[in-house]
């Protein structure tokens, strides 16, 4: 028995950083926040909790690297083939529909890009890496912005998809929004609770209205509104 679990463990791959990563992402993206425990983790991985104590230091650590995981999968303007004849609406819409991407491919974890301390204390989420942020204002100071118009920009353009992409991943089903983050032991639950819609009768009677999903539409349509707004100071 000793020699099969011996032969076992070695064929297992090692156990490093990058792995225990990759690991608790899977387990986010396919049972959600509050599944993802030391235990949990450990039991994917074939390991028990305390082996990952030698590459994890605890739960903010964790959380903070998978953050970083996610944001070093933005591809910067070198992955991209803009062309010559494109401009920063071009680089605009690459990039908000790549993070958009992200969302969607993580809607568990997105929530985490978008409250987790960023990078400096005065960088906006969910652009909080420093190199996506160099990108994103050389982008737009290389193709006439000021540096003022350049900064102006990335607020209003990290507002807007914070501001959409949450509602996005809300709509899609994220069960552990910010603040409802479990990473350890313990039994607790968000109540299971039903509201009658009896005494809201305008809800009531547009409810599948209001349930329908839009979200891409609405996503187009307001990132179309927005590069307009910014041409218009642009142009000022």
């Amino acid at each position: 028995m000793s020699e099969q679990l011996g032969a076992e463990r070695a064929d297992r791959p090692a156990l490093t950083r990058g792995r225990i990563v990759d690991a608790a992402v899977r387990l986010v993206d396919e049972q959600g926040l509050a599944a993802l425990s030391m235990r949990h983790l450990g039991a994917e991985l074939g390991v028990e909790a305390m082996a990952l104590y030698r590459h994890i230091n605890g739960r903010e650590d964790l959380l903070e690297a998978m953050v970083d995981a996610l944001t070093s999968r933005l591809h910067l303007t070198d992955d991209w083939d803009l062309g010559p004849e494109d401009g920063w609406q071009a680089y605009l819409q690459k990039l908000a529909h790549t993070v958009r991407e992200l969302a969607y491919d993580h809607p568990e974890l997105f929530p985490l890009l978008v409250t987790r301390h960023p990078a400096a204390p005065w960088l906006r989420p969910p652009l909080r890496s420093l190199e996506v942020v160099e990108d994103f204002l050389t982008a737009l100071t290389g193709r006439g912005f000021s540096d003022d118009q350049a900064v102006a920009a990335y607020r209003t353009f990290s507002s807007f998809l914070i501001g959409q992409l949450l509602l996005a991943v809300a709509q899609r089903g994220s069960i552990a929004m910010a603040g409802e983050e479990v990473l350890d032991e313990g039994g607790a639950s968000s109540p299971n609770t039903t509201t009658s819609l009896d005494d809201f009768p305008l809800v009531k009677r547009l409810e599948g209205k209001l349930s329908e999903d839009h979200a891409d539409e609405e996503f187009e349509r307001t990132l179309e509104d927005l590069l307009e707004r910014i041409d218009a100071e642009v142009s000022r």
